[in-house]
């Protein structure tokens, strides 16, 4: 049982979520499965390259203990379905909170300031650690994404930026599972020499802005899909 760890992470992450796309009552959110899915698979793609390059750099390693033991360019599988699951459901939780809670959302102002923060704090962690790969790597793709909304003022962020605070919570507990809080070992351990050192319990600081750039250019990519007529749903139609 115990080399189903990881593999259980990932579908109990996910059930929950995806039996409630098909509610159809309310969000009915599964009437969107061409653009969400398209928008998962196609920033999965690079994120899984960007994974699988890192694992052959030995920035991280995954424990076979807790693994079926099926890997693809040295990622176990439950590596690959993360990169599907864990966004489906985190995202989820984005588009749930914009449905019930419609009129809660930042200002623009407010939102071009966070940005300029966040832009500040991305640059100067990446510019003062780039000899390590981990970290120049998450911070620095965060810092281009921030530089992108400052460039473009996409509005979602005005939405996002309180939501990723609520997915923060659930990725919090998920990521202290793969790290080693409530296993004897870690499923997945790091070369501290190319991170910041900074742990969050048992995570990395770093993939926090792993995080959010996985999740909001998936958001991004899947606010743009909806407009296009190819992947619009019958019901919008």
């Amino acid at each position: 049982m115990q080399s189903y760890y990881y593999l259980l992470l990932d579908v109990f992450s996910f059930l929950i979520p995806f039996i409630y796309s098909f509610e159809k009552k309310r969000m009915h959110f599964i009437q969107h499965w061409k653009a969400y899915f398209t928008s998962i698979a196609v920033v999965g793609i690079f994120f899984i390259l960007w994974d699988s390059y890192f694992a052959y750099q030995n920035v991280w390693a995954f424990n076979d203990q807790y693994l079926i033991g099926f890997r693809i360019l040295k990622l176990p599988i439950e590596e690959w379905l993360f990169f599907l699951l864990i966004p489906y459901a985190s995202i989820f939780i984005h588009y749930s909170l914009k449905y019930f809670f419609p009129n809660i959302e930042l200002s623009a102002k407010v939102t071009k300031w966070i940005t300029y923060l966040l832009f500040a704090v991305g640059l100067l962690l990446t510019v003062f650690n780039y000899d390590k790969m981990y970290t120049f790597v998450c911070i620095g793709l965060f810092t281009l994404l921030m530089l992108g909304q400052i460039i473009f003022q996409w509005k979602y962020a005005q939405r996002f930026y309180l939501s990723f605070v609520i997915i923060f919570i659930p990725f919090y507990f998920v990521n202290s599972a793969l790290t080693g809080s409530y296993s004897d070992l870690p499923v997945v351990s790091y070369d501290n020499t190319q991170n910041l050192g900074i742990r969050m319990g048992t995570i990395p600081v770093e993939d926090s802005f792993y995080c959010f750039a996985l999740l909001y250019s998936i958001t991004l990519l899947f606010e743009y899909l909806k407009t296009k007529k190819l992947f619009k749903s019958s019901h919008e139609n």
